[in-house]
């Protein structure tokens, strides 16, 4: 009776519900939550249960559900060296169309993601990682997402921003993309997190680029933005502020852009805008599940 409900059932386009087993629980109560904080007025479907094993099925539409591992685990563990899994990687994200462009694509084969995680941990898994103190890696898959939409502002010679910055991962990245003739700059208030994510980068491709002065980390509140070599043409964050941060819209050049994720328990990844004449305009692309952007004390006591 259940299969045959669950076949009749039609689910709104804009609710996707992803089963991994460790989080089935968890995951369906966020998702009927979510779906009655978005549909206040609609009943919850009949059942709102959907498994659905991602690595032998498509998605209509990725990009409904490119939430950090909560909506989308395109879970795969690759045979063969370092370099080709990477690589096995990136071909997993364009077969479902979450890279969409060449630049993207190379990019992240070129900077190895094992580089950029702990020791032990699975790599090249879509999944974010735990790095400590009470910090993650994104998955693969929102790095992707958040690559492609800043993709025009990351041309060379244009200055990026990647505020916690983590392992390192996402300024190296960059910094490849702008350029010599650009800068790349990752802050980050953890200064464990800081040195270790230098080393990374120093075994990365994107090593030269980090002598050379065009890539940066520093320690600082990402809250707070980094002044020095502002504007910016794209800025990221890396964790979900309940309000866009004024110094990061400030630090933002007039035809910049930024990816940040917004809300509490409910998130949104937002991509601002701001026009040539100053004006800033807002929209949301997806859902999405980050760990907080607040201070170090509050990041090393857990809390949100």
């Amino acid at each position: 009776r259940k299969g045959r409900e669950l076949a009749r059932m039609k689910m709104p386009s804009s609710v996707v519900i992803a089963y991994c087993p460790p989080l089935k629980h968890h995951l369906i109560n966020f998702t009927l939550c979510y779906y009655h904080h978005r549909h206040r007025r609609r009943p919850l479907p009949p059942l709102a249960t959907v498994s659905a094993t991602l690595s032998s099925c498509r998605l209509p539409n990725p990009n409904l559900a490119t939430g950090n591992s909560l909506f989308l685990r395109m879970e795969r563990i690759w045979t063969g060296s370092g370099t080709n899994k990477n690589k096995a990687m990136v071909e997993h994200l364009q077969s479902y169309g979450v890279i969409k462009s060449k630049k993207v694509a190379e990019v992240m084969e070129t900077v190895d993601r094992a580089l950029f995680v702990p020791s032990g941990t699975p790599p090249y898994v879509d999944s974010p990682m735990q790095i400590g103190y009470n910090v993650t890696i994104s998955a693969p898959h929102m790095h992707a997402t958040c690559l492609q939409l800043l993709e025009e502002n990351l041309q060379p010679g244009m200055h990026a921003l990647d505020v916690g910055s983590g392992t390192g991962y996402l300024a190296a990245c960059f910094a490849l993309v702008v350029g010599p003739q650009g800068r790349a700059v990752g802050v980050e208030h953890i200064p464990e997190l800081v040195a270790s994510s230098i080393q990374n980068i120093e075994k990365s491709a994107a090593a030269s680029l980090l002598k050379q002065g065009a890539l940066s980390v520093h320690v600082g509140d990402g809250r707070l933005g980094w002044p020095e070599f502002a504007p910016y043409d794209a800025i990221h964050v890396g964790a979900a502020a309940p309000d866009i941060p004024q110094p990061l819209i400030d630090q933002l050049k007039p035809g910049g852009r930024m990816v940040i994720p917004v809300g509490n328990i409910f998130q949104d990844l937002k991509v601002v805008d701001k026009n040539l004449d100053g004006s800033v305009t807002v929209r949301s692309e997806t859902s999405v599940r980050y760990v907080p952007l607040t201070s170090r004390e509050a990041q090393l006591r857990g809390g949100y």
